[in-house]
C-alpha cells in the first residue's frame, strides 16, 4: 500500500558554538507521531515552515522558540531530506497525523552569545516547550542519540556539516 499522506516542510538547526560542537535538547515527550524512545530523546531544534515563509527565517523562528537562541550567525544550508514517521496508531485529528513524515531543509548557524542565553524551558510564540534540557555535543555523535526514523537524515547533515565542526 502506497502512502498517500504529503511531507510536512519542515526546517532543522545545527547550531554550532565556538567549539564547534551543536546544541541537542533532551525530549521530554512525545508528539503524535513524532515518537520518543528511552535514551533516545536527543535531537537538534527542528520544526515547522509556516505557509509562505522564508526558509532560513523559519530556521531562525524556530531557534528562538525552542531555545531562546537569537545570537546566530549563517554558515550554510543543505538541500532537501525527508523521514517518515513509524507507524501512528493515535487520533487522527493530531496536527501531525495528516503527513506521512517531514521533508527538511538544514540550516548550519553559529552561535554567537553566551550560554545562558540558551532556555529551552519558557514557551514561547504559543507554543510548548520541547526540551526540558540541553547540552553542546559533537556532531558526530549526534545521530546515535535519536530515534531511528531520524538517524539517516542526521547522518548526511553531520557528513555536509562536517566542516563547520572544526
Amino acid at each position: 500500500m502506497t502512502n498517500e499522506k504529503p511531507y510536512r516542510p519542515n526546517v532543522g538547526i545545527a547550531l554550532f558554538n565556538a567549539d564547534g560542537r551543536v546544541l541537542i535538547g533532551h525530549r521530554f515527550k512525545g508528539d503524535g507521531p513524532e515518537i520518543i524512545l528511552p535514551g533516545l530523546d536527543w535531537q537538534m531544534p527542528q520544526g515547522g515552515v509556516d505557509e509562505g515563509e522564508n526558509l532560513r527565517d523559519a530556521a531562525l523562528r524556530e531557534l528562538w522558540e525552542e531555545t531562546n537562541v537569537v545570537s546566530a550567525n549563517y554558515l550554510g544550508e543543505t538541500d532537501w531530506y525527508a523521514y517518515e514517521f513509524p507507524p501512528y496508531d493515535g487520533p487522527q485529528t493530531h496536527r501531525l497525523a495528516k503527513f506521512r513524515g517531514q521533508r527538511q531543509k538544514w540550516f548550519a548557524l553559529r552561535f554567537t552569545g553566551k550560554d545562558d542565553e540558551i532556555d529551552p524551558l519558557t514557551p514561547r510564540n504559543g507554543q510548548p516547550a520541547e526540551f526540558d534540557a540541553w547540552r553542546w555535543e559533537r556532531l558526530d555523535r549526534v545521530a546515535d542519540l535519536v530515534v531511528p526514523f531520524r538517524r539517516d537524515v542526521y547522518r548526511a547533515v553531520a557528513e555536509q556539516f562536517a566542516p563547520f565542526a572544526n
